[in-house]
């Protein structure tokens, strides 16, 4: 059988066995060599080159997309401005932090309570190393930006069906699956069922391959002893003085690891858009959001509520109402439009698209998704646990508990994210109020960590379905084939942009590269017509 399956491995079994004995960057390779991995196709400051003239751009929305958008085009010399709904610039690039208030859909308030210099990122929490045009906005604003820690082998998985419901450290399921699955196809090479796969030469050359990358011994066989115990760790560390000889631990079957399904998280931090390096900013994502707002904040109309988006062959009129105040609707009128609403909100907003563009802003999904930001009275994973950044696995509904990436060795109280759930579970938590939430997300913790109790201090929960301003975490495209196209045309005198209308979902990166993109093609329409 082992061999008849080998006989048919295709690519994608032939790049898992790569992942799972080679590790992440031969992975890359190979994904690269094949096609499959890209990264950003940001190519340096855009260059906007000749004269716009009196050119006057409406941008709608001040994330990244279109507080870039703005930025570059003045510089060009348009005439910009930027209408946004909420009293403070950023989109998804968003930071909670104490003192804070967010009220969601539904009347729902939260006051955050955390201590001074904590915070949460509801959004978006990291920065992968190839998203060129993030780092290099950073980069140019000032932004300082410190290692956001992805994958730490001293946090764990943890699974209820698995080990009495007893979390596992990541090194030693990890160090265990590698070494088994290496022992596994040492015999398979040993026995001949890679024959037609490899040649003699380079069998010879695969097994002394997994002997070392798996750990085996001499007979390639993955067992208890020193060797495997200084990638898996120790029953009794290696310390100082007398008695300080180390004692090798045991490994776990290769049943009770197939059987416990904690290796489906393994490969998690090996994916492009997750290896390391990663970056966050210094004090919290909105960070980037803020240091474009001191470029831009005279453009920038807050508290805009858009209400009707109307254009024409000469321009495009837009109508928004103050939420600040209670005055009459207002008009503002430009030459062109740059859209970053999401369309789970433009979908709602009075206009006169072309009847193409309606259907595909309306047929556009939002992801369901919900994240939790608890606040400790002391850093009990790094005190108790010496666990410093990194992320926790689990099949709970939370998904996962990511530890925060600075500040180690602190003291006094912090903020880790205590759970991001997707899918069916986000839509339960969602359904719930704020502090029932908070209440499933310590119970559901504590089964990882049992100081949750003792130790929590405050909490907030945001579910992006019931985010006033978006509706929804990102744009999910079911059939991108017929509609992505129709979704970046000119749509009269308007142009789309955001996350959405990339294909980096979610990840700041696309939202910049739509902004860029979309006024790069702006200023070739302007200028040669």
């Amino acid at each position: 059988m082992m061999q008849r399956a080998f006989g048919r491995m295709s690519r994608r079994d032939l790049l898992t066995m790569i992942g799972a004995t080679a590790g992440g960057a031969a992975l890359y390779q190979a994904m690269t060599t094949l096609g499959h991995a890209r990264a950003s196709t940001y190519q340096g400051p855009v260059k906007l080159q000749g004269d716009p003239g009196p050119v006057k751009v409406l941008i709608l929305g001040a994330g990244l997309a279109g507080m870039a958008a703005a930025l570059e085009l003045r510089a060009v010399g348009y005439e910009v401005e930027l209408l946004e709904y909420r009293e403070k610039a950023g989109g998804r690039c968003w930071t909670l932090r104490g003192g804070d208030t967010y009220t969601e859909l539904g009347g729902f308030q939260q006051d955050i309570g955390y201590a001074e210099g904590n915070y949460f990122n509801p959004g978006p929490w990291r920065i992968p190393h190839h998203h060129h045009a993030v780092l290099d906005y950073c980069r140019r604003l000032g932004v300082r930006l410190e290692p956001f820690i992805q994958k730490n082998h001293n946090a764990y998985l943890h699974s209820v069906n698995a080990f009495g419901g007893r979390p596992q450290r990541f090194r030693e399921i990890a160090t265990d699956y590698r070494g088994h699955t290496a022992e596994l196809l040492a015999k398979a090479a040993n026995q001949g069922g890679l024959d037609e796969m490899v040649s003699d030469e380079d069998r010879e050359m695969l097994l002394e391959s997994l002997r070392i990358s798996g750990m085996l011994d001499k007979d390639y066989a993955y067992v208890k002893g020193l060797h495997t115990s200084g990638y898996r760790g120790f029953q009794r560390w290696p310390g100082g003085g007398a008695g300080a000889a180390p004692s090798p631990s045991e490994p776990i079957g290769p049943g009770a690891i197939l059987q416990s399904r904690l290796w489906q998280w393994l490969a998690e931090a090996e994916t492009v858009d997750h290896q390391e390096t990663m970056f966050q900013p210094v004090g919290g994502m909105d960070m980037i959001a803020q240091a474009f707002e001191r470029e831009i904040r005279d453009l920038i109309r807050y508290n805009a509520k858009v209400t009707s988006i109307q254009q024409d062959g000469a321009g495009v009129t837009v109508t928004y109402e103050d939420t600040g105040s209670e005055g009459e609707p207002q008009e503002t009128q430009a030459d062109w439009c740059i859209c970053t609403i999401p369309f789970s909100i433009l979908g709602q907003i009075e206009n006169n698209f072309s009847g193409s563009m309606k259907g595909v802003i309306d047929k556009l999904h939002y992801a369901e998704s919900i994240k939790f930001g608890l606040e400790f009275n002391r850093r009990f994973w790094e005190e108790d646990e010496q666990i410093y950044g990194g992320i926790s696995y689990t099949d709970l509904p939370i998904s996962l508990i990511c530890y925060p990436s600075g500040d180690y060795l602190s003291g006094g109280k912090g903020v880790l994210v205590g759970g991001y759930s997707w899918d069916a579970a986000a839509y339960q938590f969602t359904a719930m109020e704020p502090e029932e939430r908070i209440r499933k997300a310590l119970e559901y913790g504590a089964m990882i960590h049992p100081q949750y109790r003792k130790e929590f201090s405050s909490g907030v929960s945001v579910g992006w379905h019931r985010v006033p301003w978006a509706l929804g975490c990102y744009g999910v495209w079911r059939n991108r084939e017929a509609d992505y196209s129709r979704a970046t045309g000119f749509d009269g005198r308007t142009l789309m942009a955001g996350e959405h209308v990339s294909y980096l979902p979610g990840w700041q990166e696309g939202a910049l590269l739509s902004g860029l993109d979309a006024i790069s093609r702006l200023h070739d329409r302007v200028l040669n017509g």
